[in-house]
C-alpha cells in the first residue's frame, strides 16, 4: 500500500505527459487540415502587380548613401492664387470635364498627333513620388506588329483568367458590362501606353537603389495621365493584363526592375461606340467631413 502511494505522483505525471502529447498531436493534425483547406490568396495575380514597397532590398554590407544630392537647393515658390469665385468656377469646370471620362472599349484607328501623346506623358511625369525617385516608365507602342503581338499575349492569358483564374463571382459581375477576353482595341487604337513601375533603380556602382512607394507613386501618375488624356479629348480603358507582365516586358525589351502596372489603349471613340449606362456615387457617399 505504501509502495502504491509513493508511485501515485509518478503515474499522475506520466498520464499528464501522455495527455499533453495526444493534445499536441491532435492540434497539429487540425492545423495541417486547416492549412490544406485554405485557398491561396488571389492566386490569379502575377508578381508584377504586387507592391514591393514593404520588402527591403537585399544588399550586402551596411546601408549605403543612395547617390542623391545631400543638399538640394530650395528656391522661392509662388503659386497661382484665384479669387473665391474663380476657384469655384475653375473647380466646377474641371469636375464637369472629368465627369465625362468613360472607359471606352471601341476605339477608332484614326491617327492622333504624336505631340499630344508626348504632352500627356510629360504631364503624368509631374506626379509626386517617394523621395523624388520618379519610378515610372511609359512605353508608347504605335507599331502595328507590336500592337498585334501584345493583343495575342493579352487575349491568350485573359481567356485563361476568365475561364479559370477569376472565379464565377468576378466573371458574373463583369457580364453586365459585356466585357470578355477579346481585346480588339489593342489593334485599332493608334497608341498603346504601357506604364511600368520601377521597383528599384541602379546606383552608379551598379547596386540597387530603393524606390520608395513605387506602386503608389506610379498609380498617382496614372491618374494624372487619365486626366490629361480627357483634357486633350482622347479616350482609353484602364487595363491590368493579369499574368501578362513578364511576356510583355520581354517583348518590349524592358529591364527586370520594371513591372507592368497598367496598359492604356489611346485614341478617339468609334462613331458607333457605346458605353454602359452607369452612374457615379453622389458626393455624400464618397466624402466624410469631420
Amino acid at each position: 500500500m505504501a509502495l502504491f502511494s509513493s508511485l501515485t505522483p509518478v503515474f499522475i505525471a506520466i498520464i499528464c505527459v501522455l495527455v499533453g502529447v495526444i493534445m499536441k498531436k491532435t492540434n497539429g493534425e487540425k492545423e495541417k487540415r486547416d492549412t490544406k483547406s485554405k485557398h491561396p490568396s488571389r492566386p490569379w495575380v502575377d508578381e508584377d502587380l504586387k507592391d514591393g514597397t514593404d520588402h527591403p532590398l537585399e544588399e550586402e554590407g551596411e546601408e549605403e548613401w543612395q547617390g542623391l544630392e545631400e543638399n538640394v537647393a530650395h528656391v522661392p515658390f509662388s503659386g497661382e492664387r484665384y479669387s473665391e469665385a474663380e476657384m469655384i468656377k475653375r473647380s466646377q469646370t474641371f469636375y464637369e470635364l472629368l465627369s465625362k471620362r468613360r472607359s471606352v472599349r471601341f476605339l477608332s484607328d484614326e491617327p492622333v498627333p504624336r505631340e499630344v501623346i508626348d504632352n500627356v506623358i510629360r504631364t503624368a511625369g509631374t506626379s509626386p513620388s517617394g523621395a523624388h525617385t520618379e519610378p515610372w516608365t511609359f512605353v508608347v507602342v504605335q507599331d502595328p506588329y507590336l500592337k498585334h503581338k501584345i493583343r495575342e499575349i493579352v487575349e491568350e492569358e485573359e481567356e485563361i483568367n476568365y475561364k479559370k483564374r477569376m472565379g464565377d463571382r468576378w466573371v458574373n459581375d463583369l457580364k453586365r458590362l459585356r466585357t470578355n477576353w477579346i481585346k480588339e482595341y489593342l489593334d485599332t487604337a493608334p497608341y498603346l501606353i504601357l506604364i511600368f513601375k520601377q521597383v528599384y533603380g541602379r546606383l552608379p556602382n551598379g547596386k540597387k537603389k530603393t524606390h520608395y512607394y513605387n506602386e503608389i507613386s506610379v498609380s498617382i501618375a496614372c491618374g494624372i495621365l487619365l486626366a490629361a488624356l480627357q483634357n486633350a479629348g482622347l479616350y482609353t480603358v484602364t487595363s491590368t493584363p493579369l499574368n501578362c507582365g513578364p511576356q510583355l516586358r520581354v517583348l518590349l525589351q524592358r529591364p527586370a526592375n520594371e513591372k507592368l502596372l497598367l496598359l492604356l489603349p489611346v485614341g478617339y471613340p468609334k462613331k458607333d461606340a457605346t458605353v454602359p449606362a452607369l452612374t457615379r456615387k453622389p458626393l455624400e457617399d464618397i466624402m466624410v467631413v469631420v
